[in-house]
Order: structure tokens, then sequence, then C-alpha cells
């Protein structure tokens, strides 16, 4: 799947133009990691934060994360540049991860808490985190929270509705827009 273009109010669409209000074909995209690097590596500070999300998933798959998907959200997913006259000073990311067995969430946070914590992974690596872990039961709680991302992002804070997008959780694949990131830094722009 492609990732739309900006609508003219200049953020994702929340529905793909064209489609009908009940398609399948809406927010949040479901797109691989090399096509956000595609289509958002276009200015310095975009490379730079792009950059910075590539790290953090990848410390994140080093601590045996066995799979699952992020969302892909904030200014960085708006053309901010135009909007406000500025680039993006970061990403949002929401990370639905699979626990690596044996360990529970709290060993798991206990032994990487940096990329656990919102203010440590906003500071090394633009990116404003948040984390739920997959495959335990699922709680009020859980569907409250899960319900304030889908809500939360899917409006920009004027009430104007946007899209975002889901990215694979996939080591092969950040490997593969890593070396996309570079080659399109080397190129000095987008393929």
């Amino acid at each position: 799947m492609t990732i739309p273009d900006w609508n003219s109010s200049l953020v994702l669409p929340p529905i793909r133009p064209g489609q009908s209000g009940q398609s399948a074909d809406r927010s949040p995209y479901r797109v691989p990691i090399t096509a956000v690097v595609e289509r958002f590596a276009h200015t310095p500070e975009r490379c730079n934060i792009l950059r910075g999300l590539l790290a953090y998933r990848k410390e994140l798959l080093g601590t045996g994360i066995e799979g699952g998907f992020q969302w892909l959200d904030g200014s960085f997913m708006e053309h901010k540049e135009e909007l406000e006259g500025r680039a993006p000073n970061d990403i949002d990311v929401v990370t639905f991860y699979h626990l690596p067995p044996p360990l529970t969430q709290r060993e798991l946070i206990s032994s990487s808490p940096q990329l656990f914590d919102p203010v440590a992974t906003r500071a090394t690596y633009s990116v404003d985190s948040l984390n739920h872990q997959l495959g335990g039961k699922l709680s009020n709680y859980d569907v409250r929270q899960i319900s304030y991302y889908y809500s939360m992002w899917s409006h920009r804070r004027n009430g104007m509705w946007k899209g975002f997008l889901e990215v694979d959780l996939s080591g092969e694949e950040n490997e593969r827009a890593i070396s996309l990131l570079e080659h399109l830094q080397r190129e000095g722009g987008r393929p």
C-alpha cells in the first residue's frame, strides 16, 4: 500500500481519496517502513528524525521483542513546513509489541528503561514514544488506551480529521530502510 498525498489541509487524509466512508482503505495506512523513508526523507530535519526512528526500532528489536507494529503520527505526518513554516521536531510512535519469552513486561522494561521512557526516547531518538504489549489478556484499561491513541491521532489539535501510518516492526525491513535513508542522503534527496 502507498502513503496517500497530503490533502488540501496539508495532512494525510483519514480515508484514501476516492474511497467510500466505509472503505477499509483508511488510516492507519499499513505501509513498509521503507515507504516512510521514501516519502518523508526530503529535508535534513526529517532525515534526522527518520535516522532516530530507525535507530529506536533497531534498539527495540535488539531487546528480543518478537515482532509487532508501530503507529506513526504527529507533526512529522503533516506538511508542517507549509502549515507552520517550520520543520517537525519529532515523530510520535506507539509500539505494539510481543514480549520475548520468557521475559515479563517488567523485566523487559527494566533491561532497557531508556527505550520505554518517553522523555529519554524523545531526547535520544526524536521519538515521542508510547508502548503497548500485545498477546496478553485484553483489559478495560487496554481498550481505553488504544481508543485514546486512535482518537487523539486521527485529529489535529484544532479538531480536523487526519490520517496516520502503521508499519510492521521487522528487523529485516528496518535494515532496508536504514540503507535507503543513507543512500538518499548521499544522493541529496528523494529517489
